[in-house]
């Protein structure tokens, strides 16, 4: 009962001084933790404190738009802005959970292109702001294979030929799309072949012939554990995570961009939120394409801004320990080509279904 007691008294007052440090901030936004956070802390968040004078309280969430409808329908707004999903992107808009971000208020292209022009895809809707690209990719460790080396996606799916366990993770998002492209869909039909029956039936064909040699992780960190222990011998991942080991740490990671997901990242401003003129001044700070490719100091996830790639191709070596960055990008010109851009529509009409039958073969 003392503990409990002490327990609850913590969890008050922590609770207690994280409104109170929010109440105190110009802005509050909300992120994702980790490397993530820091590298938009470092990127713009203090550059903005520093040119504008004001407070940003950070704040780390697990996603979804749960507390964002919870505090928009209660009119209880503490949190200003939040980084979401592609999904969330558009299902919070719909919903009216953000506010609208004028295109013109959003600063224009290094180049002196449009904002529009200097996206790199369009922006759902006008609710959001641009962030980063990330992707899911296959890597593996080069002192694991001798002589040839993979080199496609469809090396991951090829067991005889490169032999081994294969890591994955416990959702069926970009594994769909990998295992279509594996086996010889065109990256342009991949979509068209996952709205029909056959489509996910030949996906999940596809998996089978990897199912006997599976690991499935569900921690970002678990499968740089995998392959460097050698429990794998190739795994998905973050491209993120499988950088930040090659860039910082040294480690002997190999890439594979052929068949990576590139996945959308935004930031938006909750409905109602108190601080909203801080708001918009911050986000467009943040979604401008000096901070974008100031990002990719710390972290090598690639900037939605076009202009970004040429900030940082004529800074290089551009990351912070004097490092190059630009073959760590996700969405550079030399990767697109076998590059997958993940449909968030399609997900947000079919996830469900796909991940029921995703959850019965992982049981199987």
């Amino acid at each position: 009962m003392k503990y409990r007691t002490t327990a609850i008294s913590a969890f008050v007052f922590g609770a207690f001084a994280a409104t109170s440090v929010a109440q105190a901030a110009d802005v509050t936004v909300v992120s994702w933790g980790g490397a993530y956070t820091a590298s938009q802390q470092k990127a713009y968040g203090e550059p903005w404190e520093k040119s504008t004078g004001k407070k940003i309280h950070w704040e780390n969430y697990n996603g979804g738009l749960g507390e964002v409808r919870t505090q928009v329908e209660s009119g209880n707004v503490t949190w200003d802005i939040v980084d979401i999903l592609p999904h969330e992107a558009r299902v919070g808009c719909d919903e009216g959970l953000f506010e609208k971000i004028p295109s013109e208020m959003l600063t224009k292209g290094a180049d002196g292109s449009s904002f529009d022009d200097d996206m790199m895809v369009p922006r759902p809707n006008d609710c959001v702001a641009p962030q980063i690209w990330w992707s899911y990719m296959a890597f593996f460790d080069d002192k694991t294979f001798s002589g040839d080396k993979p080199s496609t996606v469809a090396d991951f799916f090829d067991t005889k030929k490169f032999p081994g366990k294969r890591g994955i993770h416990t959702w069926p998002n970009a594994l769909i799309e990998m295992a279509l492209y594996a086996d010889g869909v065109a990256i342009n039909d991949i979509y068209n072949v996952m709205d029909t029956d056959e489509g996910i039936d030949r996906a999940f064909k596809k998996l089978d012939t990897i199912k006997d040699d599976v690991v499935f992780w569900s921690s970002g960190a678990k499968p740089l554990e995998l392959v460097k222990s050698g429990e794998v011998a190739m795994s998905i991942a973050y491209n993120g995570r499988v950088g930040a080991a090659i860039l910082s740490e040294g480690e002997s990671f190999v890439p594979i961009w052929d068949g990576q997901v590139l996945e959308e990242e935004w930031i938006a401003i909750v409905k109602g939120a108190k601080n909203k003129d801080a708001a918009m001044e911050f986000v467009k700070f943040a979604s401008a394409p000096e901070q974008q490719a100031g990002q990719a100091k710390y972290i090598n996830y690639g900037p939605m801004r076009k202009s970004a790639f040429d900030i940082m191709k004529k800074g290089e070596p551009w990351f912070h320990n004097g490092k190059t960055i630009m073959e760590h990008m996700p969405n550079r010109p030399e990767v697109m080509g076998g590059s997958i851009m993940a449909n968030p529509e399609w997900w947000a009409d079919n996830g469900d279904a796909v991940k029921e039958r995703f959850e019965a073969w992982k049981a199987q």
